[in-house]
């Protein structure tokens, strides 16, 4: 039986006949399907473009404006005066001032896109290739010793304030870095880098840098200074010239060869450039910034919140500061190194308490720990200066008699120096050859609570123990507040708290700050005054510190801790207070170093040429009041 057909295949026919509009029909379909997928396709990238644009805004809302960058910013800068007006120290960034392309020497920039970018003036602020040949190297090297960041993404990386590292911090950087490109020149580009990086502490830009390593502007650096330069931009502390020498010639050859690779040197001139000699400016680590430290530490009270530069004008004298880096280190070197003698300390002030000049070490590079205003030593017999004032306030004189004997408080044994005791003896005398078993004496005849009150009344604020040891400096006190504490002395006893601030005044020449008046009034009776000077001119003349007698009329007092850890030299003129301390900051002990050897030679060798050439006074008598006043005056006391 034959199949049967579809009942509409008879109908096929006509369809035929209707083909052009099938074709219409299908081709509209097509159309449609075509349509639809390009529809979407442009849907998605205008979503795409949203996205990235909003990607673009969210990261690049807060770059900092890009407009500014031309002009480098700086920390405000504190210039520190002398007190005739010479300039010794300055805080705060080094700079110099912004350098155009044009002036950069041509292998100073040849240097740095040798080491940092080589295709940085052919890429658009990123480059692909130095990026696969960072992770080539590393993957060899099994660590990270390359970057590819283009010198723009660097500028960009130096734009932020904070050092994240995240996807957020370098997707700003591409950013940065592609509109630096876009808005600047290769020129100002490579400008703004050099005049902006970081190339050590308080260094920002190649002309600074210039200035503070080879003191020159970077406009006349040599090819060696330039590929030194260069050098610090991987590392600048590692790469210091001043702090690692070494380090620094190293890189600075590594530089060189890099330029040679690059095809801006011949290997001649690359191999004859580190022989020409490299003169650094060294001026910097002086012990003056024991002083400037010093200084800056107070200013901060005054100047308040102050942003810009300040000038300050201080007492210091810059003969005597030299004076004393010169005598201390000659001491320490000489004496010092056969006694086991390691560090000091000198403080030199007027009567009044200017600090003249100060040295808190004997290299400042190596130890910025100032030990004549930070170092807490045991003053031993320097401390009777107090001992010996609540004596006399107590009614005692320099001619009262005290026996020299062996004392027993509570099981404590105080010993003389010598290991003897020689009966009967004045104050005056027991003070000059500083007997402690008489110190002793005094002390607790006066009341230990008196003796801390005087120290107090004189200047010192460290923590005093109220312990029978006391009268024997077992205390702890700075030098520069026992230095002071003597000046009070000098100051016929008059107050004399130590300063070193004269004046400050901001950018625009105003003052902000003028030192007035001590304002500590008398805080020594002039009689007592002169009991102690008495004394204290003895200790020089014919006591523990002979070794410190100078060409005019002097007043001093040695002081040695036990186990000879400290020793010192307390004394003046009618010019000039200094105090000296030496020791080891670890506290070992010195080779049986007392304050009449090392310390009172280093007081007379700095005195006599600070007092070079000057007129010898007589140190000022207190003045008197009174019947020898009255005396003075008319000769005779009343009338009938």
């Amino acid at each position: 039986m034959a199949p049967r057909k579809p009942p509409n295949q008879p109908q096929r026919k006509p369809k035929r006949k209707s083909s052009k509009p099938r074709a219409a029909a299908q081709t509209t379909h097509g159309a449609r399907r075509f349509l639809k997928p390009t529809k979407w396709a442009l849907v998605i990238l205008i979503w795409l473009a949203i996205g990235l644009g909003g990607i673009t805004a969210w990261y690049g809302w807060d770059l900092p404006d890009i407009s500014r960058l031309e002009t480098p910013e700086r920390r405000p800068a504190v210039t520190l005066t002398a007190a005739d007006g010479s300039i010794f120290a300055r805080f705060g960034d080094y700079h110099g001032g912004s350098v155009a392309f044009r002036d950069l020497p041509p292998h100073l920039v040849q240097a740095v896109v040798a080491t940092e970018d080589r295709r940085f003036f052919s890429h658009g602020g990123f480059d692909p290739w130095a990026v696969a040949r960072a992770m080539v190297a590393n993957i060899r090297a099994g660590t990270i010793r390359q970057g590819g960041s283009t010198l723009s993404q660097q500028l960009a990386k130096n734009l932020f304030l904070t050092p994240d590292r995240n996807i957020r911090r370098k997707v700003q950087e591409l950013l940065a870095a592609l509109w630096l490109e876009a808005r600047f020149t290769k020129e100002q580009i490579f400008a703004i880098y050099v005049n902006r990086v970081y190339l050590g502490p308080g260094i920002q830009g190649m002309e600074a840098a210039a200035q503070r390593y080879f003191n020159k502007s970077v406009r006349n650096v040599t090819l060696h200074e330039a590929a030194l330069l260069a050098g610090l931009l991987k590392a600048p502390s590692r790469y210091s010239p001043l702090r690692h020498p070494g380090n620094a010639k190293s890189r600075a050859e590594q530089v060189l060869k890099k330029m040679v690779a690059a095809g801006f040197l011949s290997a001649e001139n690359a191999a004859a450039a580190p022989r020409r000699s490299l003169t650094l400016n060294r001026s910097r680590a002086t012990s003056a910034h024991y002083y400037a430290d010093w200084i800056m530490a107070r200013a901060a009270a005054f100047v308040g919140g102050s942003k810009g530069d300040l000038v300050i004008t201080t007492t210091l004298d810059q003969r005597l500061q030299k004076l004393a880096g010169s005598k201390l280190g000659a001491g320490l070197a000489g004496e010092g190194k056969r006694r086991g003698t390691s560090q000091g300390a000198l403080i030199a002030m007027s009567p009044d308490g200017a600090v003249r000049a100060m040295t808190g070490g004997r290299n400042y590079q190596k130890s910025q720990f100032n030990r004549a205003t930070q170092a807490l030593r045991q003053p031993g017999s320097a401390f009777k200066l107090f001992v010996y004032l609540a004596g006399l306030e107590a009614g005692l004189d320099p001619d009262t008699q005290l026996v020299d004997r062996p004392i027993n408080i509570k099981g404590w044994k105080p010993r003389n120096y010598s290991g003897r005791f020689g009966g009967k003896i004045t104050l005056s005398d027991a003070f000059a050859r500083s007997l402690n078993t008489i110190a002793v004496q005094v002390s607790e005849h006066a009341g230990r609570n008196k003796v801390i009150s005087a120290a107090r009344r004189m200047g010192i604020t460290a923590k005093l123990k109220s312990h029978p040891s006391l009268a024997l400096g077992a205390s702890e006190v700075t030098l520069i507040e026992l230095t002071a504490a003597y000046a009070v002395i000098a100051n016929q006893g008059i107050a004399a708290w130590p300063y070193g601030i004269i004046e400050i005044r901001d950018s625009t020449g105003s003052i902000i700050y003028r030192r007035g008046g001590s304002g500590g009034g008398r805080v020594v009776d002039r009689h007592h005054v002169a009991a102690l000077e008495q004394m204290l001119q003895k200790t020089i003349t014919q006591g523990t510190g002979r070794r410190a007698r100078i060409d005019r009329p002097a007043a001093g007092k040695t002081g040695t801790s036990q186990e000879w850890r400290d020793a010192w030299f307390i004394g003046y003129t009618a010019n000039l207070v200094t105090g000296i301390w030496v020791g080891n900051d670890d506290g070992h002990p010195m080779k049986k170093v007392t304050g009449g050897g090392l310390p009172a030679g280093i007081w007379r060798d700095f005195m006599l040429d600070a007092h070079r050439g000057k007129k010898i006074r007589r140190l000022p008598q207190p003045d008197r009041g009174g019947i020898e006043a009255l005396i003075e005056r008319e000769g005779w006391v009343g009338k009938d």
